[in-house]
């Protein structure tokens, strides 16, 4: 009995070593996201040692705890909420049921998730799109598109663009009454980087050009050149997004080599050649100076993964790898990012970006906030600053869609 409280009370101390950060001061709600940190980390471990010993990969424990979120389509008095298929791509569909004189706008929500897990069908995620359904009287449709490590890259890009395209039919629109020149693209995380990549596919797209009003992005990630940004040193250890969880779930994306999670860690992933592209992110000309603080550029170093680094040379991983005339034709755009997070820098970057080439740009930066706060904008869990951040989204669509 003695030796087995002693191993208890050994890993107990073990687990509270690993899983233990400081919560910053201004955080909103810091016994919440203490709780909902320490929580990811103890999945990270178990995910860890469960891909060590072979029991399964360490994505799959992600996938599985976030489907166990997922809830039936139900509607209520104001929306009908429908699974369907858009050319043979799963969809959940948010169709208002009171009758208008005019046509309704459109959003196109693509969820979040680092590619490997997530759905429209979570919790979270419906009461977002159900919200600005209800909120903008609008049509909603979120593609539920393929995963990796199942689907590699370009797999995701796909099902959303084959979405898109088959609901800006005429037919399409007609059919849910809604105005074609009122449709937005948003997305949040991994979400943001599809539809930054989406747009900008649209827009090379002579048929689709100028098809859509505006993109909206939610602490997107739209780089994977440079690891080791600002917000990258700062949020290492999270809260909630660490570095390395971040980096070991994105990475299967894009390859199944375990060896390629370390060169990304370390920061030495980008192919020979490649030096002509690190101006496109490079933090320390597009930063405001408070970000800066006094953190010193460093360039990443080029590696030997030359199979997995071409990758990183792909505009559609990275919509922050165009020059300045592509990105001076996206339309009106929208971004918010959020203080402890990682990600944080990316959107900074691209903000700075549009507005020097004269594209509309309306930032809102949540200082007490964490990455992923709109995934806990529902009971038991809930963070203030998530619900924060889905009033100012829904709120900025009010206004400009």
């Amino acid at each position: 009995m003695g030796n087995k409280m002693l191993l208890f009370g050994i890993s107990c101390i073990l687990l509270a070593y690993y899983t233990y950060m400081p919560i910053p001061e201004n955080i909103e709600e810091p016994w919440k996201v203490r709780l909902i940190d320490t929580l990811t980390k103890i999945a990270t471990l178990t995910a860890t040692l469960f891909e060590y010993t072979g029991l399964m990969k360490f994505e799959h424990l992600f996938f599985i705890l976030m489907r166990t979120q997922n809830i039936e389509p139900i509607s209520d008095e104001n929306i009908t909420v429908i699974d369907t298929e858009f050319s043979n791509i799963p969809v959940r569909l948010y169709l208002p049921k009171r009758k208008s004189e005019r046509q309704r706008p459109a959003v196109i929500y693509i969820h979040g998730g680092a590619f490997v897990t997530g759905s429209p069908k979570m919790e979270s995620y419906d009461f977002v799109n159900r919200m600005t359904a209800n909120r903008l009287d609008a049509v909603v449709v979120a593609p539920d598109y393929r995963l990796a490590p199942q689907y590699l890259f370009p797999a995701a890009i796909e099902d959303c663009i084959i979405v898109i395209k088959f609901f800006l039919q005429d037919k399409v629109l007609e059919k849910y009454g809604v105005d074609p020149a009122h449709i937005c693209i948003s997305g949040d995380s991994s979400g943001g980087s599809l539809t930054g990549t989406v747009i900008q596919l649209l827009q090379d797209d002579p048929e689709y050009r100028n098809k859509i009003k505006a993109q909206a992005m939610i602490y997107p990630g739209l780089q994977t050149i440079d690891t080791w940004m600002p917000s990258y040193r700062e949020n290492e250890n999270g809260p909630f997004l660490s570095r390395k969880l971040a980096i070991m779930l994105s990475v299967r994306y894009f390859t199944k080599e375990t060896e390629s999670v370390h060169a990304v860690l370390r920061n030495e992933h980008m192919p020979e050649g490649s030096r002509d592209l690190f101006k496109f992110v490079n933090w320390s000309h597009f930063l405001p100076e408070k970000y800066k603080k006094n953190h010193v550029y460093r360039e990443p170093i080029h590696g030997k993964l030359n199979t997995f680094s071409a990758l990183h040379l792909d505009r559609r991983v990275s919509p922050l790898l165009v020059n300045d005339s592509q990105l001076q034709n996206l339309p009106l755009t929208y971004v918010i990012t959020c203080e402890y997070d990682i990600l944080r820098d990316d959107g900074l970057i691209y903000v700075t970006r549009l507005r020097n080439v004269g594209v509309p740009v309306t930032h809102d930066h949540i200082e007490d906030a964490i990455h992923g706060a709109i995934l806990f904008s529902t009971a038991p869990m809930y963070l203030h600053s998530g619900l924060r951040i889905i009033d100012k989204y829904i709120s900025w669509l009010q206004e400009n869609l």
